[in-house]
């Protein structure tokens, strides 16, 4: 217990400030307590950044197709042919590759499904394969409470914050003295011996990975602590979630818009009831004449919930590239309702909005996916690195 106690306290180096000497302290005790959770979540997320590649990869004979002619079917031709097998379409996913088959969404014996659809041929070439779906439910799960609910959950948000603790004290003790020592503090010296490589490999790796993984880890905290969530919409622009809560105004208004729209839907049911549907065709027509430009398209048919066509257009006509979701509605006969572009929102509604492929890196499609696959690679060998450190000087104080 003495040799233990050793280890982790060393009295104060000479010429050592008291903020680098706290920081010590603070990153061996944190990275401790925090290493084995923080391990799993980045070893987690390295599985979870590759989701979709991987089902589709599982699917590969029913994602990929091979186009047999320049015309693909008509999509009330679709849903026409689904409806003669007792199938009611509700929705239907366009991707941009002509290569890939569209994805389908029905209704059949008041069970929801959905089915890869093959545009050139109108077969339906069966449902997703269950086997991948189930392995990332599971690394899910264990990303986000460590299959534990919200007791895993809680431990997981407090390993998280730990680690965006030890970022930062890192940073610190990582800045060098004197700017000649700069250099020693971003390459790894691959000749030295194995503990000095294993020193600066965590130095350096977590150094240069220090901005990605703080923001993977600010934006994971977000979806747990709700203090978390509201301090970035406020520094966003945004209203405080106690502020508007507080603000009867605010409230009122708010609150008299989702009734106006509840109304508005309202009416269209019982108005628009026995009048019949625009085709899918001429909705699709419309929703480009909106948001001119090629992309993936998802389309929502009208249903129980809400009597509207919704149309959303993932716009990657960006200087980043990045997947930007906008949207256009119609009512049931096809008459124009809503547009919202994801560029007319504020900047708190667009990170809303974002957050979550924003922390799994889909946001840039495959590009961001392997960076970040490779800084959660990296996250994945810091808590090995810090705990081999210790283990040395737990050793040599024996």
């Amino acid at each position: 217990m003495k040799t233990l106690f050793k280890s982790l306290y060393r009295k104060r180096r000479k010429n050592e400030s008291v903020t680098k000497y706290l920081m010590w302290l603070l990153h061996l005790w944190l990275g401790l307590l925090s290493s084995i959770i923080v391990f799993i979540m980045c070893l987690t997320g390295c599985l979870y950044a590759f989701k979709n590649q991987i089902t589709d990869l599982s699917n590969r004979d029913k994602v990929y197709i091979s186009p047999l002619s320049v015309k693909v079917k008509n999509p009330d031709l679709i849903q026409a042919e689904l409806l003669k097998q007792n199938k009611e379409l509700t929705s239907l996913l366009i991707p941009d590759d002509k290569g890939k088959s569209y994805v389908i969404g029905y209704r059949e014996n008041q069970l929801d499904k959905s089915a890869y659809y093959n545009q050139y041929t109108g077969e339906i070439l069966g449902q997703p394969e269950v086997g991948s779906g189930r392995f990332f439910e599971v690394v899910l799960d264990l990303h986000r409470n460590l299959m534990m609910g919200n007791a895993g959950r809680q431990i997981v948000g407090a390993a998280v914050l730990m680690f965006c603790v030890l970022l930062i004290s890192g940073l610190i003790l990582w800045l060098p003295k004197k700017l000649k020592f700069l250099k020693q503090g971003l390459t790894v010296m691959w000749k030295a011996k194995f503990q000095r490589v294993n020193h600066d490999l965590h130095n350096t790796l977590g150094f240069y990975t220090f901005l990605m993984l703080f923001f993977i880890a600010v934006t994971g905290l977000y979806v747990t602590y709700p203090w978390v969530k509201n301090a970035l919409i406020v520094s966003l622009g945004g209203s405080s979630i106690d502020h508007i809560s507080k603000e009867k105004d605010d409230e009122d208004d708010a609150f008299g818009g989702l009734l106006e729209d509840m109304l508005q839907k309202q009416d269209e049911k019982k108005n628009l009831k026995d009048a019949a549907s625009a085709s899918i065709a001429r909705i699709l027509k419309n929703s480009d004449q909106h948001l001119p430009y090629t992309a993936v398209t998802s389309i929502e048919l009208p249903n129980k919930d809400n009597p509207r066509y919704v149309v959303i257009k993932t716009n990657t006509h960006n200087l980043l590239g990045m997947m930007l979701p906008d949207e256009v509605t119609f009512d049931k006969t096809g008459v124009f309702k809503t547009k919202e572009l994801f560029s007319d929102k504020p900047l708190n509604k667009q990170f809303t909005s974002l957050a979550k492929p924003l922390h799994t890196g889909e946001i840039m499609g495959l590009p961001s996916i392997i960076l970040y696959f490779l800084v959660s690679l990296i996250g994945c060998s810091l808590p090995v690195t810090g705990f081999l450190i210790w283990w040395h000087r737990f050793r040599k104080t024996k």
